[in-house]
């Protein structure tokens, strides 16, 4: 993808110029767009590189994994910022956010280029212009798909309510109002179905193929509650050979693997330190700096949840526990600090340092000494203390670094692609996603042991104990942990958010975190509050009156 960098400034001057944060429907002509044998190629490479933005941190896919991942319960924000990305983060929405506003014109950016392309490549002529024809289809059903999401409410909740503008032309007169989410879904079928019947020609996981098309049809689908169709394409994507999970020491670094080199990536958003980084400085504007700070670069200032850590550390050999890093203190000689730590009532971190002396471990507060206690439940050791107010769980491990009380658990999936602090290749589809989407679809459909049998080869994969029937926890559906599973897996790649209320599901934020700063507070969302989508901008509804407002 080296080559993005070269042709960007074409395609600016192409789909750019046209001064698109003025009215994203606005494009200039471009008749002579194809007037040499490689003109459909650059075009086409160029709307990849709208994907990603200038230097990978003020793109289409930056944003939207601000507008996915901020809002969901995997992530605790440690303090305030003035950044909009708060706005997405606690759901006090407002109607001027600039991150989403620039989502929408990038997303329509990228819809105008592609119904450039596919207005102009002649369909049938060759495979290689189907491919590239498809393609464009892939890219304006991907970006439909996921405005939709960001702006329209689930399926499962009307597919009569309100979605986004379907502008399907290059026609800058042409300024449609909103559509329906049936509509939006609707067309993005149709541009993914027709994508899968034109592409035959794989040429990695830097760009679309029949097998990206199957592999969004599928979440799709799932979606949308067509449960056999979810099956069927996850079902075409695992059987054609493509694509193998990787090894569970693989699985660990995968975060350092270019896409192409990641066995089991199937669509990604490809970044390269060789050609989208130009300064150390850019390491702090990347999806990765907010995460964590490696090598004095990042702000690190988000971490792990603690109800993602509370789950993940359900099986203390979990791989995917390999993109979390505590950050511990350093005793003075290079050692650790010994200590317990809770949450109390407050949804407040407690820290108490501990001594062991012959066995016994304790701590003093207050003047008081506690001794910490254990028990073996449900196979795991607990530890707890019987303090004031009786019995209080805690976590036996070492003091970490603080930021404003919040202690710094790292997240390292979207850092160190390369071994360069910040770099990484945002996910678009990958394969343990399928066997994801097909446990969904069967235990939705009452197959509860053939859901189990797909996540339990992620759970094998990840070292950890396959789920029976019988080894579900007690008061949990099959759908119940597969939805964990499907947490576990994916996070910190965009998908919670939609997850949880699609399902008509509750999420859960009653843990610490700024979130819960200011008089109202979102500790838990219902899936039908009018919050989990974001307003249209407020920009474009003074330029096009008729664009009804979310509530």
């Amino acid at each position: 993808m080296k080559k993005i960098i070269i042709l960007l400034p074409i395609i600016a001057l192409l789909l750019v110029s046209c001064e698109l944060e003025r009215n994203p429907y606005d494009q200039i002509a471009v008749d002579d767009l194809l007037s040499d044998p490689g003109s459909i190629e650059t075009a086409t490479v160029g709307n990849y590189a709208l994907l990603k933005g200038n230097v990978g941190y003020d793109g289409w896919v930056d944003d939207l994994h601000r507008i996915s991942e901020y809002a969901g319960d995997n992530v605790t924000l440690s303090g305030g910022t003035t950044d909009h990305l708060f706005f997405l983060y606690n759901y006090q929405s407002i109607p001027t956010n600039s991150r989403v506003a620039r989502f929408w014109s990038n997303s329509y950016k990228i819809a105008v280029g592609t119904n450039v392309m596919i207005e102009k490549i002649p369909e049938g002529e060759s495979d290689d212009k189907d491919q590239l024809l498809g393609e464009n289809y892939y890219l304006r059903g991907l970006v439909y798909f996921q405005m939709g999401n960001v702006f329209g409410k689930p399926y499962s909740q009307g597919s009569s309510n309100l979605s986004v503008p379907l502008k399907l032309t290059s026609d800058t007169e042409d300024r449609p109002d909103r559509h329906t989410v049936q509509d939006v879904y609707d067309q993005v079928l149709s541009d993914l179905l027709k994508a899968e019947s034109l592409m035959t020609i794989n040429k990695g996981a830097s760009y679309a193929s029949k097998e990206a098309a199957q592999a969004l049809l599928s979440r799709v689908y799932l979606y949308m509650g067509d449960d056999v169709k979810a099956e069927e394409y996850a079902n075409k994507v695992i059987g054609s050979g493509q694509y193998s999970l990787l090894s569970n020491s693989e699985f660990q670094e995968m975060n350092k693997l270019i896409p192409n080199n990641n066995a089991e990536a199937i669509f990604a958003v490809t970044l390269s330190s060789a050609s989208d980084l130009l300064g150390q400085w850019d390491d702090w504007f990347t999806i990765g700096s907010f995460y964590a700070s490696i090598e004095g670069s990042g702000w690190g200032e988000m971490y792990a949840s603690r109800s993602y850590l509370d789950l993940i550390e359900q099986n203390p050999t979990d791989a995917r526990k390999a993109f979390i890093a505590p950050q511990y203190t350093d005793d003075g000689s290079g050692g650790k600090v010994p200590a317990v730590y809770w949450v109390n009532d407050e949804y407040k971190y407690e820290f108490r340092n501990t001594t062991e002396a012959g066995g016994v471990t304790t701590f003093t507060d207050g003047g008081t000494t506690y001794t910490v206690e254990s028990e073996v439940a449900g196979g795991k050791t607990v530890y707890y203390f019987n303090g004031p107010n009786g019995r209080q769980d805690v976590i036996k491990d070492f003091d970490l670094q603080k930021r404003n009380g919040h202690p710094k658990f790292f997240i390292l999936k979207a850092s160190l692609q390369e071994d360069d602090v910040h770099m990484w290749s945002p996910m678009v589809s990958r394969l343990a996603e399928m066997y994801l989407n097909k446990a969904e679809s069967l235990a939705k459909r009452g197959q509860d042991q053939a859901a189990l049998d797909e996540i339990n080869v992620l759970r094998d994969r990840a070292g950890i104990p396959e789920y029976t029937l019988g080894t579900i926890p007690s008061g949990k559906t099959v759908l119940d942990v597969v939805l964990e599973e499907r947490r576990l897996e994916l996070a910190y790649e965009g998908h919670r958010r939609y997850d949880v209320y699609r399902n008509g599901r509750t999420m859960n934020r009653r843990y610490p975190g700024t979130h819960l700063n200011g008089s109202n507070p979102f500790f838990e969302i219902q899936a039908n509050n009018n919050r989990i989508i974001e307003f249209i901008p407020e920009q474009q509804i003074i330029l096009q009156p008729s664009l009804i407002q979310n509530d």
